[in-house]
């Protein structure tokens, strides 16, 4: 278990553009208000240098509050909002608004939050690729989308999304994904790692008593073994912190392979 200051890890993956995102980072979804505020506030001072929101999680404001009074230099924290297809033909309107809520000049990541119908992917690409070279943003990507839609995109562009955010957790590896990933140079950002029964889970609990640590913390420190993204979330500030800790130990391969497996079982 983790004591009240984490060890954080300091990994991190250079994205196509050339920023580093850190592989540990704090997610809001589904966080409003002042649970949003204080939330964000407690991640930042645990050491989380990483934010994640979305126009459509309404929490950029509170996140852009906790941010400005963390005192934590705006070069030292990554933050990446997100834009939905609904709002394709007003992309950079929807990205000045994010910005002035955030009260940010630029943010890090721009992601499409998921993928639309018809050309909407293409038309919200090419907005999003006029929104980095106006220096709006530093990296732009996508969320939810498979491997033929980043080629659709990438082909229309000439430019291939620098990160994919995906639902990911050792209940839904799949090396086949990772792989398509990598050989095209798009980073994969794992989201909703602590649902779906991985904290649970028999042979995740089994490995965390075994090596003296959470569920969750087992879950992060595989995201990061695998270099992907992980963003774990929480209202609880004993709970960001402890999610932060695993800096500690490291995961054995037999524990990795073991965890890999889960996903076909």
């Amino acid at each position: 278990m983790t004591d009240h200051a984490p060890q954080l890890p300091d990994q991190t993956l250079t994205l196509a553009g050339g920023a580093q995102i850190p592989l540990l980072g704090f997610g809001t979804w589904q966080i409003k208000g002042d649970d949003a505020v204080r939330a964000t506030s407690s991640a930042l001072e645990a050491g989380y240098r990483h934010v994640d929101t979305a126009t459509v999680y309404g929490n950029e404001a509170e996140v852009g509050r906790a941010l400005a009074e963390s005192g934590v230099p705006r070069d030292e924290v990554f933050v990446t909002t997100k834009c939905p297809p609904d709002n394709v033909g007003k992309e950079l309107d929807t990205l000045r608004t994010s910005l002035e809520l955030l009260q940010l000049d630029h943010v890090d990541l721009w992601l499409i939050h998921w993928p639309g119908s018809g050309s909407i992917n293409v038309d919200m690409w090419r907005a999003f690729v006029e929104a980095r070279e106006a220096g709006l943003v530093r990296e732009i990507g996508v969320s939810n989308f498979d491997s033929s839609l980043l080629d659709e995109v990438s082909a229309a562009t000439g430019v291939m999304p620098a990160i994919n955010q995906v639902r990911w957790s050792p209940l839904l590896f799949d090396a086949e994904v990772l792989g398509e990933h990598r050989a095209r140079g798009v980073a994969v950002e794992g989201y909703s790692a602590l649902r779906g029964g991985t904290l649970d889970h028999p042979a995740i609990v089994d490995i965390a008593d075994r090596v003296g640590r959470t569920p969750a913390q087992v879950i992060i420190r595989w995201h990061l073994q695998h270099d992907v993204v992980v963003i774990p979330k929480s209202v609880n500030a004993d709970r960001i912190r402890s999610n932060a800790g695993v800096a500690g130990f490291s995961l054995s391969d037999e524990d990795m392979a073991a965890l890999d497996a889960l996903a076909a079982r």
